[in-house]
This record gives C-alpha cells, sequence and structure tokens, in this order.
C-alpha cells in the first residue's frame, strides 16, 4: 500500500455503473494526484438506473488502475457465488497482486439479484447467500495457502465442489480479504474468517455495533481486531450548490433515497419506476446533500472517529473533476486523527 504520514487514507470511489472505463480510470489518476490514495471500484452487472448508463467488468478496469496510479486498488465489492466459481475470484485476485504487490485487496460480498440473477440460477433468500459466501471465503483461503505452498487442494460443501487445483501465479503474499457487511451477525462471523471489514455510510451508533462485532469475532479466532483494516465506502453529493447537489442525488444516485432492501431486485428499469418514489427527504441521516465542504468533511471526520482507517468516497454527481479540486484543496488536508 501507499506511504503515508497519516494512519488514514481517504480514497476514491470508481462508480463503473455512472462512467465509461476510460473516464473512470482518468478520475481516479486525477484523484490521486489531487491527494486521494486509492480507488475502491464498482463491480456491477447493470447499473442501478438507466441514467446511470455504464458498467464494465472490474477486473480490466483495476488491471488499469495498477497500470496509472500507485496507491492500493481493489473490488468494492465482488460477489463470489452466483457469476463466479470462487475459485475464479481467487485467480482474478492472486494474479492483480502478483502484477502490483503490496496494492490489491479483495473486496466480498453475497451479491444483489440486480448482478446475479443473469445465469438463471435459482436466486435464495439472504441466510442462504451469506451463508454461500461464507463457503465461497474458505474455498478462496484454501486456494491461497495450498498454492503458496505449491500444493493443490479440494473442497466438497454444501453449495460448491472443487476438483484438484492451485493456482499456478501467486504473488508473494496473499491479499487481503474484506469482507463487506450491515448486519450484526454477518460482522461477527466475518471477523472469526476475514482479514477486514468493509461497510458503507450509516447512523453511527450502528457502524460502531458492526465494528464490535467485528472485533469480536476477531477475538474469537484469536486474533487482535484493532489491527484489522476497517474500510467505509460513503455517498455523498457536492455541487457548487445545494439545489444542483439535490438534483445529482435524485437523478443521479436516487437508489441512496430508497429506505428498503434491494438485494432482490432484478432489473435497473425496476430501479427506474422505484425511483418516482423517492422524496429529498428520503436521503436526510443517508447521505449528506451539500454545497458546504465542510459539513462534508465533518461527517467524514466523525467515522475517522470511530476508528475507520480507510474511507472511499463516491460524490454521485457528474461533476467529478470539479468536486476532487475542492476536496482535494479544502477537505482532505483538514481531517485528522
Amino acid at each position: 500500500m501507499e506511504d503515508t504520514m497519516k494512519d488514514f487514507t481517504i480514497g476514491y470511489s470508481a462508480m463503473l455503473e455512472q462512467f465509461h472505463p476510460r473516464d473512470a480510470v482518468e478520475l481516479s489518476v486525477a484523484a490521486e494526484q489531487a491527494g486521494f490514495s486509492g480507488v475502491m471500484a464498482a463491480d456491477h452487472f447493470q447499473p442501478w438506473v438507466p441514467a446511470q448508463g455504464q458498467s464494465a467488468f472490474v477486473w480490466n478496469v483495476l488491471a488499469a488502475l495498477g497500470e496509472r496510479t500507485v496507491g492500493d486498488i481493489g473490488p468494492g465489492v465482488t460477489a463470489p457465488t452466483f457469476r463466479w466459481h470462487p475459485a475464479m475470484v481467487a485467480q482474478a485476485s492472486a494474479t492483480l497482486e502478483a502484477m502490483y504487490p503490496g496494492r490489491h485487496w479483495l473486496g466480498l460480498g453475497s451479491g444483489e439479484a440486480l448482478n446475479e440473477h443473469f445465469t438463471g440460477a435459482y436466486w435464495p433468500e439472504t441466510p442462504e447467500r451469506i451463508s454461500r459466501m461464507f463457503e465461497a471465503v474458505d474455498i478462496i483461503k484454501k486456494l491461497f495457502a495450498a498454492s503458496a505452498a505449491g500444493r493443490e487442494v479440494k473442497h466438497t460443501g454444501t453449495y460448491y465442489k472443487l476438483e484438484s487445483a492451485r493456482l499456478w501465479t501467486m504473488p508473494d503474499q496473499a491479499p487481503p480479504i474484506l469482507i463487506a457487511t450491515s448486519g450484526p451477525v454477518t460482522a461477527k462471523r466475518a471477523g472469526r474468517t476475514a482479514d477486514g471489514l468493509i461497510t458503507v455510510g450509516a447512523p453511527l451508533e450502528k457502524v460502531s455495533a458492526l465494528m464490535d462485532r467485528f472485533d469480536e469475532g476477531m477475538r474469537e479466532s484469536g486474533r487482535d481486531g484493532s489491527e484489522a483494516p476497517k474500510v467505509l465506502q460513503l455517498h455523498l453529493s457536492w455541487a457548487p450548490t445545494d439545489e444542483e447537489a439535490l438534483r445529482n442525488a435524485m437523478v443521479e444516485w436516487p437508489n441512496g433515497g430508497m429506505k428498503f432492501p434491494k438485494g432482490d431486485i432484478r432489473s435497473p428499469y425496476e430501479f427506474e419506476q422505484m425511483a418516482k418514489l423517492v422524496r429529498p427527504e428520503d436521503f436526510e441521516g443517508r447521505m449528506v446533500i451539500s454545497a458546504d465542504p465542510d459539513r462534508h468533511r465533518a461527517q467524514i471526520q466523525s467515522f475517522l472517529d470511530l476508528g475507520f482507517d480507510r474511507i472511499y468516497l463516491h460524490n454521485v454527481g457528474r461533476n467529478q473533476r470539479e468536486w476532487i479540486d475542492v476536496f482535494g484543496q479544502q477537505v482532505l488536508p483538514a481531517l485528522h486523527r
């Protein structure tokens, strides 16, 4: 990872649902030049709503980011469960880390129908999706460990089989596995299993409880949770005026105002219909929408104070370069531990 004088980093979220991959790479380069450190790139097969307009293949983009930037890079997040057999995710991740040593982290989640349903397989309810994810993590960890030792490994589980296999291209050190969660039970299980935690912006008391449960799981596995990466993705809307910031949220990111689980919705066109019901007040407590950089700084600082050591920012509007410049000059330098 890129060296820093601080004990936290503020990275850039490259939203591949909104921007052509060439543009996403150029924006990531601009963000790094402005003081952002590292890139979280979205793994979507479809955008949330048709107006977002893109959905590039994340692993291609991550490789391009490896060539064009110097900070950390990772998928935020990929599901090793339906589109992919876990072994393929392990191979993609190991190759990326071999190409860009010390820079790649593997962000994993349990998946959403929007991105996974098209394979035509049965779409299970949330508990099964989570159990599938943890079995997939077990396979990935087995492959990393065995391949590093030059051995093959097998797996026969509830949801997956792996015949004798190893990864022939391995980095000197396997990338850390970060598990995304927004629920306390999954957070504790992630603490027993993963190297770090990913979550999204939410009320501080909820996020604090997640971190506590993750640390509890880490302790149960005989590890020190205080040393594990705590990663946050924070959506926000900044523009030169409050009115423009609100418009950007309503048009570009209406899914941020939808106060219900979204994991079973299959089509951007369904989300488009639901977006018609979103009102400005639905974003309250979920996303800061403001032209005042200091309001955004205060929210970011509150999450740093809570203990996050890596935060990736996503400004939901198309005004990325203007936002990158303003935050690089006025927000990032004012953040502290």
